[in-house]
């Protein structure tokens, strides 16, 4: 469909029923995922890594296809890096209007493998930084040797994660908080009514309805902000990062409502260190290398997501709960970095 033809009347209707759409998805989603992750024994983090993380990305996964198989790979380069600071953003959300006062997100979800996930989400983002400064000569079968290393770091992480959940030698105290609540076990005493496959057929419907409403919300919001004429780089980072995080948003509430604090996280977490190993999706599809296609803007994004990720891994790592303005500390401080970081934008060359 050409959304630049349609009346702008349609426009806001096609963007409002497609979020619409992924929030109602997101909601099953995470319930589907909570039951799926007990059923086989994954565990909150490492079901939010495999599953979760994924499926929400389901937006960002259609568009890179979209504009590889174009041969933009700005676009897609952009799409996957402009979206990974918003979506660590997301996380004040469920912060501010997910917990109330029950305390900050990172004390009620603060575990080993939580914090792994954040360093390795670092890791990860190092490694973007590093391919880009290779030249697009250097590659094997039009991929980066950058793009490999994401994707073994990622593969490894898993491993990793799982076994953290398992236990560590480390003298462990989970806080008071830290236990889920009453609600919490009625909702996991219900699951076992439905039958596995009827959870996994559910899953995959939301995932479907997640894609196909994520095509219709980037491509109507992007409409919209060419009539309004929105600057490009400002709507990338803002607009249309915000449009394909809200099936986070959903599922991320979602979790937080059946009391699993430790699976909202990872699902931003993990869905963070998962999107750039759409650089060798995006490499493969065009025929070379996507990586080196990164511009200056992207890398300043970069920049921007792993400084986010290590003020939450530190919040993990302290497990305050003092709230200030109704959000922990670091979520105070990732919301006016993140605020300054887009002003910068402004003054970014296009």
């Amino acid at each position: 469909m050409e959304f630049s033809t349609l009346p702008l009347s349609l426009l806001f209707a096609a963007f409002t029923a497609a979020a619409a759409v992924i929030w109602v998805a997101g909601i099953h989603l995470s319930k589907s995922v909570d039951a799926l992750s007990g059923r086989f024994h994954l565990g909150q983090a490492l079901g939010g890594v495999i599953l979760l993380a994924v499926v929400t990305n389901l937006p960002e996964i259609a568009i890179t296809v979209s504009a590889a198989l174009k041969g933009n790979l700005e676009l897609a380069v952009g799409n996957i890096l402009g979206g990974i600071a918003l979506q660590t953003v997301v996380l004040v959300v469920l912060d501010v209007f997910g917990l109330g006062k029950k305390g900050s997100l990172t004390s009620l979800a603060s575990s080993m493998p939580l914090i792994l996930e954040s360093i390795v989400l670092v890791m990860i983002l190092s490694l973007v930084v590093i391919g880009h400064q290779l030249p697009a000569s250097l590659s094997l079968f039009h991929i980066s040797p950058a793009a490999y290393a994401i994707l073994g770091v990622w593969i490894v992480s898993l491993l990793l994660v799982d076994k953290a959940g398992k236990g560590l030698p480390w003298k462990k105290q989970d806080p008071p908080e830290t236990v889920p609540e009453k609600k919490t076990g009625s909702s996991r005493k219900k699951a076992p009514q439905k039958s596995t496959a009827r959870i996994i057929g559910i899953f995959i419907l939301c995932a479907f309805l997640t894609l196909a409403a994520g095509v219709v919300l980037e491509g109507s919001g992007d409409a919209l902000a060419e009539h309004f004429n929105m600057n490009g780089l400002i709507f990338g980072a803002t607009v249309l990062a915000l449009a394909t995080s809200l099936p986070e948003i959903s599922t991320g509430m979602a979790a937080i409502r059946l009391g699993d604090y430790k699976l909202a996280m990872s699902d931003i977490l993990g869905g963070n260190a998962f999107l750039p190993i759409l650089f060798l999706l995006a490499s493969a599809i065009a025929g070379k290398p996507a990586l080196p296609e990164a511009k200056g803007a992207d890398i300043y994004l970069t920049g921007i997501a792993t400084v986010l990720t290590l003020i939450y891994c530190t919040g993990l790592i302290f497990r305050s709960r003092k709230q200030y303005l109704g959000m922990g500390l670091d979520s105070l401080i990732v919301l006016s970095v993140y605020l300054l970081s887009i002003a910068g934008l402004f003054f970014m060359p296009t």
